[in-house]
């Protein structure tokens, strides 16, 4: 279930089981919900897709900085290799090197295929005749939805379109 901020961003993504208990704490509603719904001895409630929190939620917005994983990168690169575009046998590239003095931080991390990874090897990508496709960044909230879940229902879309 993907769970929204009071404000609509999204901001989690939870089992069945917690957005019931969150619902029948009226915590949270339900604003998008399957088709079939949930039955219990006394009573049957809707199956939530998306819920929405009843009240705000404070969310560090540092939180997500620390969480540098290949999935999350390939995720903020949208599984494509920021050199030339491949799509396959992805790894992870520093731009500057560590050895050059680069750091592990999102601006200096991105998706690279091992082919273009092995060409620039330990030089900076000016060095070997090559560039970015586009400048890495530290991603929205939204990609660690895409990394906490497999598939993204449609029903999920318009609220991670930002």
């Amino acid at each position: 279930m993907l769970v929204l901020n009071a404000t609509y961003e999204p901001i989690n993504v939870c089992t069945v089981r917690r957005a019931v208990v969150l619902l029948l704490k009226d915590k949270a509603e339900v604003i998008e919900k399957s088709e079939w719904a949930l039955h219990s001895a006394t009573q049957t409630i809707d199956r939530p897709v998306v819920i929405r929190l009843v009240t705000y939620v404070r969310i560090p917005r540092d939180t997500h900085r620390r969480k540098i994983t290949r999935r999350a990168v390939f995720a903020r690169d949208e599984w494509t290799c920021q050199y030339c575009g491949s799509r396959s046998n992805l790894t992870v590239d520093h731009v500057v090197p560590r050895s050059k003095g680069g750091a592990s931080s999102w601006e200096n991390i991105v998706a690279s295929c091992a082919p273009c990874n092995r060409r620039k090897g330990d030089l900076l990508p000016r060095q070997v005749g090559m560039s970015l496709l586009k400048a890495p960044r530290t991603p929205s909230q939204a990609v660690f939805i895409h990394v906490a879940s497999p598939t993204i229902p449609p029903a999920w879309q318009q609220y991670l379109a930002a």
